[in-house]
């Protein structure tokens, strides 16, 4: 199939023109849609193995450490007195998903870099010519997917372990989602794990370099937060308080501290500051060659 072309006249869109078909026919093609772009992502995202396996690895660690404390925590109940004043059943089964998140942060920086290590982020690119909407598309299926799957791991990692409280020891005391706010707070780790994931894909924009945008991740995550806890007071707290990280992870936590948002409006402020960089990265990626 042939394009016609009139001498002086402008190249047609790359998407959208009349071609000539058989017989001399000229044949209308449809310009691309959002759907299609989504479309085309989803079924990139699906068919990579790292997509599976990051996944996978998100879920042992999520639920299987959140078994193992659980039911650790319980047979020590009566027997430790530190365990016994500081009990949380909820903390036990939740918090193990502070390690869970890295590897929502590693899908989110390799969704996007996967294409740049490869070159095939000019065929991408040349397949839908704005950028934004490609990497638009990009993120919202990545994010749909880390959404759904973090709803699910945390959902199975509270159950999980309250199976386990109640099973081990009997008498201790366990948590239902009924209780309040329990519901409120796994419910939020699944978010809380789906904007870490777009968080670090915005990263992954602005450095298009799997192991630069992991790096990054990991010191906003770990690093930065645990070098907080040796400053004086007066520059941990306001790091505590207002770090994104720090301020998003109060969406999973029952109680909170003096120097702490509360549960909304720190999951609020990690989710602005994860519109701002991805502003950035939409900002940078329209200027510059892939």
């Amino acid at each position: 199939m042939t394009e016609t072309i009139e001498p002086g006249a402008a190249a047609p869109d790359l998407h959208e023109g009349t071609r000539t078909g058989p017989g001399g026919r000229s044949l209308s093609l449809p310009p691309y849609r959002f759907k299609n772009v989504v479309l085309s992502e989803w079924t990139k995202l699906r068919t990579v193995r790292s997509t599976f396996w990051t996944l996978f690895v998100g879920a042992i660690l999520g639920v299987g450490l959140s078994a193992l404390i659980s039911g650790v925590s319980a047979s020590h109940y009566y027997s430790d007195v530190v365990i016994r004043a500081t009990w949380d059943p909820v903390g036990r089964s939740i918090r193990p998903l502070l390690l869970a998140q890295l590897a929502f942060a590693v899908l989110g920086v390799l969704t996007v870099t996967a294409e740049y290590s490869t070159g095939m982020i000019r065929t991408s690119l040349a397949a839908v010519p704005r950028r934004s909407m490609m990497m638009t598309a990009k993120m919202a299926v990545s994010g749909v997917v880390t959404l759904v799957v973090g709803e699910i791991v945390a959902f199975a990692a509270f159950l999980v372990g309250q199976v386990l409280i109640h099973s081990v020891q009997p008498t201790v005391p366990y948590a239902t989602l009924g209780q309040h706010n329990v519901l409120r707070v796994v419910i939020g780790a699944g978010l809380y794990l789906a904007v870490v994931s777009l968080l670090a894909s915005g990263f992954a924009v602005l450095l298009r370099h799997a192991a630069a945008g992991i790096a990054v991740v990991v010191a906003m995550l770990f690093i930065v937060p645990g070098l907080a806890a040796a400053l004086p007071s007066s520059w941990s707290q306001p790091i505590e308080e207002y770090w994104p990280t720090n301020a998003g992870t109060e969406v999973y936590s029952l109680t909170h501290g003096p120097h702490a948002l509360s549960a909304w409006t720190g999951l609020g402020e990690m989710a602005l500051f994860t519109v701002l960089v991805v502003a950035v990265a939409f900002y940078v990626l329209e200027r510059r060659d892939a």
